[in-house]
């Protein structure tokens, strides 16, 4: 069964790899942990890991077999995220699938006038509002880099406007420690205090990590700080095979995935049940022609997915993405590809819906269109259901070959149930031409506008935007202090 949004769907998996590839990916893993090691570029976590029975040689660490089987065994099946009003609105467990926005694009593809351009904390304003109006998209990320803040900090202003913008749940990135310290506090203070938060968790922080064979500190760090509050983390080390690793399917994936089970069992040395998700896609080769990281390639399709779902970990995954600059016919196929591999293999919390250019551009457009094709996957793929109701015989019965059903009962009750889309075309070319002839994706333009002028956020209370505001004021002084010295 497949389930997206908590509808189960009787369709069936694709999985990459079956158990014997998957088992022989595990053991090569090992093998790469216990002979060649992982480089962990923090003194605090190679002492964790010592005293769980690592053999660490400077700032090269192996770890037997023993110790990643005990984490895996204690590293929890099930990642919640609830929404603001604490309802459960993420269960990142088996074959469940929630889709949201990515993080720090360095354009925006301009809605309003199609040009590439640098953005701005508003364009960050506008896109938490734009996701959060969204019925498709099940999580928030802040998708622009804002270039009229202090680059230093800029993750502490992405975090006030999506605490203010969305009640959906949030995913954040942060480039340093204390920018993810500085986001938990400022979630504390929306859940009202420390065990709240932890026990109705509304966001998790994104933890991009070198390498496979490379931890670095930052990474680290937010690692043991997360896992230590009982907090859920997405512990992402990627490789770039024929790069940083094997060129190979097989050899990238295994190399990276030391990296992943590093994670996994540091995390559950300093906190056991910690949670914890790894990641739903890379472990394939690189683009070698253009040595241009890109978002969508074929063959990494499903391979990391795979492996989580071999280890029965949550999956943040990636899908609804491009590396088309434009709003072309490689956009839509690539957005929709990426979507559907994801739904598929079965990752859980899939990211960067909306990113174009490899992740260097995002589009508000994307996203529009992006969440009508999502709704379209799952009807697709949702279970039938069968029994007397659905199958109508009575109906049938009663109306015979000549019958008319457009007003009876049944379809009365039933009409609404198919997935209608707001911006696919599907009337005759003289109803499209009497609505102006659009494309898709000028229609998807209009749709943002509507949804700009017309959606509001519920939110925050006063006193806790305050608080929030005096964290970021916080951070903003530090940082001037710091620039002073």
């Amino acid at each position: 069964m497949i389930s997206s949004q908590d509808q189960c769907m009787a369709s069936a998996h694709y999985f990459r790899m079956g158990e014997k590839e998957c088992e022989k990916i595990h053991m090569a893993t090992l093998e790469i942990l216990e002979r060649t090691g992982v480089d962990v570029h923090h003194e605090r976590a190679r002492d964790i890991l010592d005293g769980g029975g690592a053999s660490v040689d400077g700032i090269r660490v192996r770890i037997p077999e023993h110790m990643v089987t005990r984490a895996l065994a204690s590293a929890p099946r099930r990642l919640t995220l609830f929404d603001r009003s604490r309802k459960p609105a993420i269960r990142a467990w088996g074959y469940n699938t929630y889709y949201g926005g990515g993080s720090d694009c360095l354009n925006i593809l301009d809605h309003r006038t199609g040009k590439r351009r640098l953005p701005l904390l508003k364009d960050v304003v506008e896109a938490a509002r734009v996701m959060d109006s969204l019925p498709e998209i099940d999580f928030v990320m802040s998708l622009f880099l804002p270039s009229d803040v202090d680059q230093s900090i800029y993750d502490r202003y992405q975090m006030e406007v999506m605490l203010n913008q969305t009640t959906k749940p949030i995913v954040f990135v942060s480039p340093d420690f204390q920018g993810c310290v500085a986001a938990v506090e400022m979630c504390e203070a929306v859940a009202g205090g420390e065990d709240e938060f932890r026990r109705y968790p509304f966001a998790t922080c994104y933890i991009n990590v070198t390498s496979g064979l490379i931890a670095n500190q930052e990474a680290l760090e937010k690692c043991i700080y997360l896992a230590g509050k009982g907090l859920p983390q997405l512990w992402i080390p990627l490789n770039a095979g024929g790069v940083n690793s094997p060129a190979t399917i097989a050899g990238c994936m295994a190399n990276m995935n030391a990296g992943i089970m590093l994670g996994v069992v540091l995390s559950q040395l300093v906190r056991p049940g910690a949670p914890i998700a790894v990641p739903g896609w890379n472990g394939g080769p690189y683009n070698l022609q253009t040595m241009v990281g890109n978002y969508v390639l074929a063959d990494e399709q499903g391979v990391p997915t795979t492996m989580g779902r071999y280890y029965n970990l949550p999956v943040f995954g990636l899908g609804g993405s491009t590396d088309s600059k434009v709003l072309d016919q490689q956009a839509g196929i690539e957005m929709t590809i990426s979507l559907m591999t994801a739904l598929l293999h079965g990752a859980n919390i899939v990211h960067d819906v909306g990113f174009m250019e490899s992740g260097l551009q995002g589009s508000l457009q994307l996203q529009v269109m992006a969440n009508e094709t999502i709704g379209f996957l799952r009807a697709a793929t949702r279970g039938v259901t069968v029994d007397d109701e659905t199958l109508a015989l009575d109906v049938t019965d009663e109306l015979g070959p000549t019958g008319t059903y457009l007003q009876h009962p049944h379809t009365i009750r039933h009409y609404k149930e198919p997935f209608y889309s707001k911006l696919f075309d599907k009337g005759g070319h003289a109803q499209w031409e009497k609505k102006g002839g659009l494309t898709m994706g000028e229609k998807a333009a209009r749709m943002v506008d509507d949804i700009l002028a017309g959606y509001t956020p519920r939110p925050l209370p006063e006193d806790v935007q305050q608080k929030i505001r005096e964290i970021v004021e916080r951070e903003q002084a530090w940082m001037d202090e710091e620039r002073s010295r």
